[in-house]
């Protein structure tokens, strides 16, 4: 085993530190797109006639390819080989944007989504899994996940900035063009750069029962949830399409469980520490996009905040996440265990949640919205950097893949319930107070604008209080949950089965 555990270091490539350049420039371009779109979309409808009722598909049909096939995809990162698996994700995520940006009419926007979902799915975990390889030291892993968490952490509140010039001072087909650039810089720069550590593939033949069924539930689950938002919890094909989703991962599971080289093999869920990372970032995205969601419209809807505006209006988010992944989560992780991160991170985002309780209409920005903004990022980021890292953390070479479409289908469920749930929520008591101040309402002028105006502000801070509950769940979980120290006194063990098969995958991540 010893002579094993030399392997990493030995083979360790030189050219790391530019290959994360070109993972971390994909990243950034698949987290702005998240929102990049949303600013956009309205122009869009209006350009494509695409009609109310199916201008929600613009998101929806991005969201279900991506995660409904992020196992695949992660499966497939581990067959073929990352470094390949990224390239052509990179290249067809690029030719989809483009088909977008060019896009005619209504259906040929919704296939060129659905394709950039299913190339993201692809591209997400081969970028994730390739830091995971390929950074193997204690320290220097630290340093790589917390540059790739503040990515995935701020990203999309740079897409609002950015999706906000392009709209107002472009055109919103240039919010798909961007893309371009990004993934060719990317695509040359990680195939001359990036070199995959020998044997880490998995040649293992791919398991279709378990594709079929998880991509099959994966995409009733997040559908289920997107269509809540607008049908309602117990509209018909809500409910079935939950029952189907249960039923189907629940064959999946089975499946699993049974079959000789599983997609997900269910080691890579067991594990403690890293099931403890998937359930507690999850529920974390859940109240993260439900803030993105509220605070938009609060600032644009409320406060009269232009695109452009609002995007820089989240600056102070992204400065806290950056400042916390790199500052603190990367500093730290190598001297405490990752759950005395977790935990107080999610609890710090719950405080500057908190404060998002007191929004009125007349809040000053300076005053309460900038202070819990920070705290907000400080948290996040500071738990995001080694949720990340523990998710990959001692988990197979030839596993890497799928453990890291693991970590990107929890962020990718976690949005879809958040936003169903937290608008669901946030809409019930809207409407309440509507109800109650019917009266002012009715008035019409001025005063019944302002009703408008605490109607939905009552609604945001209603879901916020969710919000922080669900921080507050998420930074529970993490203490109770993940029990390893500080990388280098003894991490969870590699998630191989102890069978003769997978004897030679087992080759620790992290190296001493």
């Amino acid at each position: 085993m010893s002579k094993t555990a030399a392997t990493p270091p030995a083979a360790a490539d030189p050219n790391r530190w530019k290959a994360l350049v070109f993972i971390a420039l994909a990243q950034l371009m698949v987290v702005l797109d998240a929102t990049i779109v949303n600013i956009a979309l309205p122009s869009a409808q209006t350009d494509l006639g695409i009609s109310d009722g199916n201008r929600q598909w613009v998101i929806t049909a991005y969201a279900l390819a991506f995660g409904g096939l992020l196992l695949f995809g992660g499966r497939i990162a581990d067959k073929w080989g990352r470094k390949n698996a990224f390239v052509t994700g990179l290249i067809g995520f690029a030719l989809a944007s483009a088909l977008g940006g060019a896009a005619t009419g209504e259906a040929m926007m919704l296939g060129a989504r659905a394709l950039q979902g299913a190339f993201g799915a692809l591209l997400a975990p081969a970028a994730l899994s390739l830091l995971a390889v390929s950074f193997t030291d204690a320290k220097e892993r630290a340093k790589a996940f917390g540059i790739y968490g503040a990515i995935a952490g701020g990203g999309g509140a740079v897409g609002l900035i950015l999706g906000g010039f392009l709209t107002e001072y472009l055109n919103w087909r240039w919010t798909f063009f961007v893309n371009i650039p990004f993934a060719i810089v990317a695509a040359v720069g990680a195939w001359m750069i990036i070199r995959e550590p020998a044997g880490s593939r998995n040649r293992a033949p791919l398991d279709i029962p378990g594709v079929v069924l998880s991509t099959l539930g994966l995409v009733s689950l997040v559908y289920g949830f997107t269509r809540a938002e607008s049908a309602g919890w117990s509209d018909t094909t809500t409910v079935a399409l939950f029952v189907a989703s249960v039923v189907l991962l629940a064959a999946f599971v089975y499946v699993e469980s049974r079959v000789k080289s599983p997609l997900l093999p269910l080691r890579v869920l067991m594990e403690r520490n890293r099931g403890g990372v998937y359930l507690s970032l999850g529920l974390a995205v859940i109240s993260m996009f439900g803030l993105f969601l509220f605070l938009t419209y609060y600032l644009q809807v409320v406060k009269g905040f232009s695109p452009v505006k609002t995007g820089f209006a989240f600056l102070p988010m992204i400065a806290g996440m950056i400042t916390g992944s790199t500052q603190i989560g990367a500093r730290l992780m190598t001297r405490v265990a990752p759950r005395l991160l977790m935990g107080p991170g999610f609890l710090l985002a719950a405080t500057g949640m908190l404060l998002l309780t007191q929004l009125e209409v007349g809040s000053s920005y300076p005053a309460l919205i900038l202070p819990a903004q920070l705290l907000l990022g400080l948290g996040m980021g500071t738990a995001f950097m080694p949720a990340m890292s523990l998710a990959t953390y001692g988990v197979n070479p030839a596993d890497a893949g799928v453990a890291s479409a693991m970590v990107n289908t929890s962020q990718q469920v976690g949005g879809a319930i958040g936003t169903a749930l937290l608008n669901t929520i946030a809409a019930s008591a809207t409407t309440a107070y509507l109800t109650d101040h019917a009266a002012e309402a009715a008035a019409g002028g001025p005063a019944a604008q302002l009703v408008q105006a605490r109607a939905m502000v009552e609604g945001y801070s209603s879901a916020i209080w969710w919000a922080v509950g669900i921080l507050v769940v998420s930074a529970t979980l993490a203490f109770t949950l993940i029990t390893t120290g500080r990388p280098g006194s003894g991490g969870p063990v590699a998630s191989g089965s102890g069978s003769e098969d997978d004897a030679e995958l087992k080759v620790p991540v992290i190296a001493h």
